[in-house]
């Protein structure tokens, strides 16, 4: 035997779904979600049956499903409909999911090159394994007085998601051995997307030799001239670029704690 409905004020209906009463004014004004009932006082109701539909409404909302979109298919429901949105939203959810895993991965890798640069005094020289790396690279020839072009340069090519993975800098080994910082070769960005104004090529793995530097561009030819001494004094070849990367311009505020690494190539 079916139970006798039970009715709810728009305030008591609010409550239950923890949603605001303006909330339901306006679904109930544009017609996709009204009371069922009118009472002789004038007040309109809802009925308690109501809330699951309203759920799956509100449940399509969060999905990013337009006003446009719910009114049509609340007009004219139907199976086929309703699957072909549900396709639609499982594929954006999948998008949403790797875009959030991959902002994710970002966070944890600046978090840990923060804790990293709160530790450093100063410098330190270190011989470290990374695994093979695909590269964005721009060749472009700027020097010491020109370093505020890069990020105009990354705009150029990149887009904003793309220069969130980090923009470095890459100069030839020749150049560090010869001591001459005066002209960098280009830019480059871990790759994330493709992009058809750069060239994409692979960081090998491999052990490299690694310098960490705190403070401003001028303080760089010091650490490189420090690893250029440790590489002789430990029999070590270097080959290819060396690579410059910010670890922490997001919470240096002061350019005399911007931190930078710099990678080498150890000849294998």
């Amino acid at each position: 035997m079916a139970k006798n409905p039970i009715y709810l004020t728009v305030a008591q209906f609010a409550r239950l779904h923890e949603v605001n009463k303006r909330t339901l004014h306006y679904y109930d004004q544009i017609g996709i979600f009204s009371p069922s009932k009118k009472g002789e006082n004038g007040y309109r109701y809802y009925d308690s049956s109501q809330s699951i539909g309203f759920e799956y409404i509100r449940m399509l909302k969060d999905l990013n499903m337009s006003m446009e979109e719910l009114g049509a298919f609340i007009s004219s429901p139907d199976m086929e409909t309703f699957i072909q949105i549900a396709e639609e939203k499982e594929k954006g959810i999948d998008d949403e999911m790797k875009r959030l895993k991959h902002t994710k991965k970002i966070l944890r890798q600046k978090k840990e090159q923060l804790l990293f640069c709160r530790e450093l005094k100063d410098q330190e020289i270190r011989i470290q394994e990374f695994g093979e790396e695909k590269l964005l690279i721009v060749p472009f020839d700027f020097n010491s007085d020109n370093v505020s072009d890069i990020f105009a340069k990354a705009k150029e090519n990149w887009d904003m998601e793309q220069i969130r993975m980090g923009v470095g800098s890459y100069i030839s080994l020749d150049k560090v051995l010869n001591n001459d910082f005066e002209v960098y070769d280009g830019i480059f960005s871990p790759a994330f997307k493709y992009s058809a104004h750069s060239r994409q090529v692979v960081k090998p793995g491999g052990s490299y030799l690694c310098g960490y530097k705190k403070g401003a561009w001028d303080k760089i030819p010091e650490i490189y001239r420090n690893m250029v001494d440790y590489a002789r004094e430990n029999n070590i070849s270097l080959t290819g670029y060396a690579y410059e990367l910010g670890l922490n311009e997001l919470a240096a505020f002061r350019s005399e704690d911007y931190v930078t690494q710099i990678a080498i190539k150890i000849k294998d």
